[in-house]
């Protein structure tokens, strides 16, 4: 599987409408999860966000929300914010316009937030306009380094190395909060916050 782990410049520049990092100068990260909610992943990360007093991203498919709209409430009440991933996971480039624009208003139902993620970070140039077109002050939310904790072919500590080796202040970072991801997610993300907390950085959401 290939995937790169860290943005370059020259992708960011080419989708310039959509947002891949945060300002440099408050000195904090943004983590974000992808997937949710779900019936393991979400609790155990919301419990270690708790622990390090943390705030973070949960990018949340509608389906998902529907299906466990108590752990969706809990992550509003504890304070983070989430995050439109379509209703059904779907791919951009795979999907007709109108189709995948229907589908985020769909998710949207459950999800009142003008904050999106596109599945696979798959999206054309037209969706993007159209999605701002029809959700008014949406903003899309890309990622400037992937931890990889949904590639089978890594362990735990590859995906901590994948994030703190390439840490810097405003960088949005991608887990998952999904059973395809849990067996690294659980490795990586306690060891990823307590390398924050030694380094001083402010953990908030987006």
């Amino acid at each position: 599987m290939f995937y790169l782990t860290k943005t370059p410049g020259i992708l960011k520049a080419i989708y310039s409408s959509c947002i891949w990092n945060m300002p440099a100068s408050s000195n904090s990260i943004y983590l974000t999860f992808d997937d949710g909610p779900h019936p393991e992943a979400t609790p155990f990360v919301l419990d270690q966000l708790k622990k390090y007093d943390a705030k973070a991203t949960f990018f949340c498919i509608g389906k998902n929300v529907i299906e466990y709209p108590e752990i969706y409430q809990r992550i509003l009440e504890e304070g983070h914010s989430t995050g439109n991933h379509t209703h059904n996971h779907l791919n951009g480039w795979k999907t007709s316009t109108d189709k995948y624009i229907e589908n985020i208003l769909q998710a949207r139902q459950y999800i009142d937030s003008p904050l999106f993620r596109p599945p696979y970070g798959k999206i054309t140039p037209f969706e993007i306009r159209m999605l701002k077109k029809k959700i008014p002050g949406a903003k899309v939310i890309m990622w400037d380094i992937l931890s990889g904790d949904f590639d089978v072919d890594i362990n735990g500590e590859a995906c901590v190395q994948n994030v703190v080796f390439k840490l810097n202040p405003g960088a949005i970072v991608v887990f998952h909060d999904s059973t395809k991801a849990w067996s690294r997610l659980s490795y990586a993300l306690p060891r990823v916050l307590e390398f924050c907390k030694k380094q001083k950085y402010a953990l908030r959401a987006l």
